[in-house]
């Protein structure tokens, strides 16, 4: 039988974010906490607890190939429960990380490039969202009492940047009027961009770092272009 002593360090361990030098994954006691808190646990035999304990015993291999880290919601539930502190949300997003793309599951690794490309999950072109959108508008303007209500769309100065589930665009647009009711009452100040309007980051979940940081920056320049220094992110 293996022992741990033979077991290649974990590259995990050693890449895996840390909140502060006073939580590491070391500290773990496999208390169980984190499982009990989690949503998941138990579903085709995913367990947080279980995947720092691999962790530790240096199974990059077998994680890295498993679907197991592509379970997770990221809820973030398991670390608010952790008495340690330990980042455990982090480590699985190292994980997912070092999966080579082309196995990132499902669509995922697909829309990230779409995002990169096009400044959206779905690769929607710019005429055929700004059409859906105001056709949604009118839809709501339509409604008695909204009778002057229009979609803002790159509205300087304004007071909200209001980014975009994919699904509000593509399959679920009545979700939309929803919020724009709730806007149209309170008198708000908002707009939407007709570029880079995506909200929903698949880098994040993915574990790629670089389109992450490229698509937040992305809303970044739309807030600055703008002159906005509020953001109601969908996710």
């Amino acid at each position: 039988m293996e022992t741990l002593t033979k077991r290649k360090p974990s590259l995990i361990k050693q890449q895996a974010p840390l909140r502060d030098s006073t939580h590491l994954m070391d500290m773990c006691m496999a208390c169980g906490t984190c499982s009990a808190g989690c949503p998941l646990t138990g579903v085709d035999g995913f367990d947080p607890r279980k995947i720092i304990r691999m962790v530790l015993m240096g199974r990059d291999e077998e994680l890295i190939e498993s679907k197991l880290p592509w379970l997770c919601t990221m809820c973030g539930k398991c670390e608010h429960a952790c008495p340690m502190g330990i980042n455990i949300i982090s480590t699985i997003r190292t994980i997912r990380g070092m999966v080579d793309r082309d196995k990132v599951p499902g669509m995922i690794h697909k829309g990230i490039e779409l995002c990169l490309e096009t400044g959206n999950n779905i690769g929607l072109p710019e005429e055929d969202f700004v059409f859906i959108i105001e056709d949604v508008g009118e839809e709501l303007a339509a409604m008695p009492g909204f009778a002057d209500f229009k979609v803002p769309i790159d509205k300087k100065g304004a007071n909200i940047l209001h980014t975009l589930h994919n699904k509000l665009v593509n399959t679920q647009n009545e979700d939309l009027v929803h919020w724009w009711k709730i806007f149209y009452a309170a008198k708000e100040d908002w707009t939407v961009p007709k570029q880079n309007w995506e909200g929903v980051n698949w880098g994040l979940f993915s574990g790629d770092d670089e389109a992450m940081k490229l698509s937040v920056g992305r809303i970044v320049d739309n807030m600055d272009q703008l002159g906005i220094t509020n953001l109601m992110y969908p996710e």
